[in-house]
């Protein structure tokens, strides 16, 4: 071991005294000034129809880029408060706070959008020809774009001010019911986070009981879930309905910044490929001395090897792993390690999972996440820096410019866990080691391409019934029930009907649809994984000019301009599958008998 890395990040480089922090008050009081004049501004702005207008929205453009760097400031510290304690009651008022912030941001922008709307498209033309003005041209066209397709400004306004208590309030309601949620085993009372884990023990009876009481603790607040995922989904169809919009997904590849043809193309081809899957989830039950695999087995162990390495160990083995392939990832890596942007300590009171954010008035990520020694963790870690890494290679662009949709998110993430994870499986100094890391990396592929696809056919099934009216409990468990069988092929015993309740990701008020961007995210870094492993260390320049347009043009002229090829046709997905049917057959081969 070379290195001695803090496990604990640090926070007072940006408001010194957490939540309590006076700075930090000062900061949510100077954001919200700098909001009100952003507003005061664009509301007197009458645009002329003149390309003499230039200047003064260039300088809109200015105020809205420094408001917003507040208000993000401002929600990365509030995030990183509540996950490190999750009992800090102040941070939760504060996020609060942050929400309205945020909410006041977006109705000024409202405003600001609809008025880039009234310019002609000749004018507009001319508008963005030179400057900032050019410098951000795409993301201004499309600001307007989407603009012209909204309500009016007094009715957007409206809408962004009822969202505050009729909207983002339920998605509060969720954090809430959760937090009061306790999973009962053996006289403990253990948190959704750390019954979770348990999900994962080697010991079948553990996993089964487990399971059995973490039904019955969501199948008991099942109507309040109910209650809240048919208001978050009422709401947004409401909204839908009045702008005219008929399908529900339009507003996800929207944000997404891909064609519903590339959505249709990439599930096509999962579903075609789903065998190889069935096969591999059959012959881990054989393994396991089992039938069929129930859904609490899915994330069990194989085989007594269990390779552990210490935060300093992962900390250098990603760091040696990532110097494989460039220089500028490694060195990203270990200045995030040693300026303490990470906090991995395994203490009670953290929140669960892991997440990147990023401060953009200080320029720094922090990384969040609770490090036990597993190949699972030191994949995670891997993760989250590969995050951090591609906001670090946008370091020198217009704020504007930086604001990458979730499913290209994914891209520089899904990367970096990749190499992490083959580096293991190549290092492996056994074949039962091999085995159980082949398995751990097969299981991301399973999550993604079975578990996501889930996600996706529950709720675009929901969403539909939810326009003829309210959808009960009982409903959402059958429809759960159906999506899991047909995602992952009939291959388990039983599955888990109340995931609609246990899972965030369908209650998150910023995003709709939070599901199939991940498996965008998985397929598309595994294209670009494949060319970098062809051409070795001198990828790493096109690939950091890959993430540097990620948040400047569609997915699919990003495609084309970076690996020449077209995302609305199946070959690019069956190529990128096929990597993924590649490590099944190598497990399927070393478990013949």
């Amino acid at each position: 071991m070379s290195n001695t890395y803090s496990e604990v990040w640090d926070l007072d480089v940006f408001f010194e005294g957490g939540s309590d922090s006076p700075v930090f008050a000062e900061h949510l009081k100077s954001a919200g000034k700098e909001i009100a004049s952003f507003k005061k501004e664009v509301e007197s702005w009458q645009p002329a129809d003149k390309k003499s207008e230039g200047k003064r929205l260039a300088s809109l453009v200015e105020m809205f880029d420094g408001a917003a760097r507040k208000v993000r400031q401002a929600g990365a510290f509030v995030s990183c408060l509540h996950a490190q304690n999750t009992g800090d009651k102040k941070a939760g008022q504060l996020k609060s706070a942050v929400t309205e912030l945020s909410a006041s941001l977006q109705t000024a922008l409202t405003i600001f959008d609809q008025k880039l709307s009234s310019f002609s498209e000749s004018v507009w033309e001319e508008l963005v020809q030179e400057g900032l003005l050019h410098e951000l041209r795409f993301v201004l066209s499309e600001r307007r774009e989407r603009a012209a397709e909204k309500l009016s400004e007094k009715e957007e306004s409206a809408i962004n001010a009822l969202s505050v208590d009729g909207y983002h309030s339920w998605g509060q309601m969720y954090d809430l019911l959760v937090g009061n949620t306790k999973i009962n085993y053996k006289e403990e009372s253990l948190s959704v986070g750390q019954a979770a884990n348990k999900l994962s023990d080697a010991d079948r009876s553990v996993r089964k009981e487990i399971f059995a009481q973490w039904e019955k603790a969501w199948g008991e607040n099942e109507e309040a879930f109910a209650k809240t995922l048919n208001h978050l989904a009422g709401f947004r169809l409401n909204v839908y309905k009045l702008r005219g919009w008929e399908d529900v997904l339009k507003e996800p590849l929207d944000i997404n910044r891909m064609k519903k043809e590339t959505l249709n193309a990439m599930w096509e081809v999962i579903s075609d490929n789903k065998e190889p899957f069935v096969q591999f989830l059959d012959r881990k039950a054989k393994l396991l001395g089992l039938e069929k695999l129930s859904w609490y087995d899915l994330d069990a162990p194989i085989g007594s090897t269990e390779t552990k390495m210490s935060y300093q160990e992962g900390a250098d083995f990603i760091i040696e792993n990532f110097e494989q392939f460039g220089k500028d990832k490694a060195d990203f890596a270990k200045m995030a390690f040693e300026n303490n942007w990470i906090e991995a300590e395994d203490r009670p009171g953290k929140a669960p999972g892991g997440f990147h954010t990023f401060f953009p008035e200080s320029s720094q990520s922090r990384i969040f996440m609770t490090y036990s020694g597993t190949p699972s963790n030191v994949s995670t870690l891997a993760h989250e820096l590969g995050h951090g890494f591609h906001t670090y290679a946008m370091r020198d662009l217009h704020l504007l410019n930086r604001n990458y949709a979730m499913n290209v998110a994914e891209t520089a993430s899904t990367f970096a866990e990749m190499i992490v994870s083959d580096a293991s499986v190549k290092n492996a100094k056994t074949k039962e080691e091999k085995l159980g890391l082949l398995e751990d990396k097969i299981q991301r592929s399973v999550a993604l391409l079975m578990n996501i696809h889930s996600r996706f056919l529950f709720e675009t099934k929901f969403y539909e019934e939810r326009k003829q009216g309210v959808v009960t409990a009982e409903r959402l468990g059958e429809l759960m029930e159906n999506a899991q069988t047909e995602a992952y092929g009939g291959a388990l015993d039983q599955y888990h009907p109340l995931f609609w309740a246990s899972k965030l990701h369908f209650f998150i008020t910023g995003v709709p649809f939070y599901n199939f961007p991940y498996t965008f995210g998985y397929l598309f870094s595994l294209g670009i994984y494949a060319l970098a492993q062809e051409e070795g260390k001198g990828y790493e320049e096109k690939y950091i000019a890959l993430l540097k347009d990620s948040a400047s043009m569609t997915v699919e002229d990003l495609a084309q301009k970076h690996l020449n090829v077209d995302l609305t046709k199946k070959d690019f997905w069956e190529k990128a599958v096929r990597m993924c049917v590649e490590d099944v057959e190598e497990f399927m081969a070393l478990t013949e008998e």
